[in-house]
């Protein structure tokens, strides 16, 4: 019996709310903190680049952490660990609080990330334990929509705690977000994967599931296409602060506004593929998605040969991350189905190493100028979309090729 078919409207959306909730692992550690960034480097002494490190390192723990939750979860389940993974990330919240050395504050990230990976993989994976096809689209839609809302409350939140609390209040924040959520995983949500579904796979066969995701071609382009997407995304995230508050001299106010405005473009960009009628297809959605983004890239790098004013660089990333956000919503779907639902949790730790892989690799590069330019911003998030692209048709082709030999 599909698990849908029992849920009632009422408990649907608690798990939209709390699954998008527990999924933004990756605004909460970085977006809130976002405003925080130029008077932490103030505070630690450090030059722009290496602060920029702290949200590198947590990119690569919400990468790596996956890979090794993800085929774990396939085997025991969801809730364990997710109760772990969030236990641990409050308690390295409240350790980040306490440190006044750069270097340990970045390793320190880094298990945070670790930690925080289980919201990630495990929100993707419980979302495909219970739908698939179009019903799954139109879930991830909602659920990337609760999600794309903490990029626009985040960095409000961080812009009205830093007044009063210094930069370490925002950690103080996760680290009971952490806690809450371990709560709320105990009392209200079931285990999505029972030990029918699995039960007879060892740990080692989890985690060869794992290596077979690499082998499918379709799935690692259109995941690979995801990622390139998320590596304009990151772009964005790493170096927005200092474009906009050092280069174009904008209080931290009127940024997390306009951080907010980006957010809301993110929210609608994920919620428009589940409003379009059946007959457009994710393939078809998800190639619109790459196209606009390129074209937002193109218009940021023109943007360059003018004299440079704040709205030739606000608009179009805006159309950037409105594209972002369909592009996230379609080809996680896409490649969720192609993973299948036995080794949902391998085929959505994949999605998150390349996603935060090349987060990682984008955001250091982006502020490598520091806030004499955001020409490496532009050129950044038109390469990634340019290659996203193109990565994306060579699926197409995959797919239109292997329809053929079918016949």
């Amino acid at each position: 019996m599909d698990k849908k078919m029992s849920m009632s409207t009422a408990r649907k959306w608690w798990l939209i709310i709390f699954m998008g909730t527990i999924s933004a692992t990756g605004p909460l550690s970085m977006d809130m903190y976002l405003p925080g960034l130029p008077e932490m480097q103030r505070a630690f002494h450090s030059s722009a680049s290496t602060l920029q490190l702290s949200i590198t390192f947590c990119l690569i723990g919400l990468a790596v952490g996956q890979l090794i939750v993800g085929p774990i979860s396939d085997r025991i389940g969801r809730r364990i660990p997710l109760m772990v993974g969030f236990g641990l990330y409050a308690i390295t919240s409240l350790v980040l609080i306490f440190t006044s050395n750069i270097y340990v504050f970045i390793f320190i990230r880094l298990i945070q990330g670790l930690a925080g990976s289980t919201g990630q993989v495990l929100s993707r994976a419980v979302a495909r334990d219970m739908f698939s096809g179009h019903e799954l689209t139109k879930f991830y839609a909602m659920l990337m929509a609760v999600n794309g809302a903490f990029p626009i409350i985040a960095p409000i939140i961080g812009g009205v705690l830093l007044p009063i609390v210094q930069w370490q209040g925002i950690f103080a924040l996760l680290f009971i977000i952490g806690i809450l959520v371990v709560v709320g995983v105990i009392f209200t949500l079931p285990e999505t994967l029972t030990v029918t579904d699995n039960g007879s796979l060892t740990l080692g066969q989890t985690f060869k599931s794992l290596g077979s995701m690499f082998g499918k071609r379709r799935f690692m382009l259109i995941a690979l296409t995801q990622g390139l997407v998320f590596g304009s995304l990151f772009s964005y995230i790493s170096a927005s602060s200092f474009v906009f508050q050092t280069y174009f001299h904008m209080t931290v106010g009127q940024f997390s506004m306009l951080y907010a405005i980006n957010g809301l473009g993110i929210i609608l960009g994920n919620n428009l593929p589940g409003y379009l009628p059946k007959r457009i297809s994710d393939s078809d959605i998800l190639n619109g998605g790459l196209i606009g983004g390129m074209f937002a890239g193109i218009l940021l790098v023109g943007s360059l040969l003018v004299q440079p004013t704040a709205i030739l660089v606000i608009i179009p990333l805006f159309i950037a991350v409105f594209c972002v956000g369909v592009v996230n919503t379609v080809a996680t779907s896409m490649a969720m189905n192609i993973g299948g639902r036995t080794n949902a949790g391998a085929a959505s730790a994949v999605l998150g190493l390349l996603m935060n892989i090349i987060g990682a690799l984008a955001s250091p590069l982006a502020g490598v100028m520091g806030a004499r330019s955001y020409a490496p911003l532009a050129w950044l998030i038109f390469w990634f979309e340019l290659l996203g692209l193109i990565l994306f048709q060579l699926a197409r082709m995959k797919a239109k090729n292997s329809s053929n030999a079918d016949r």
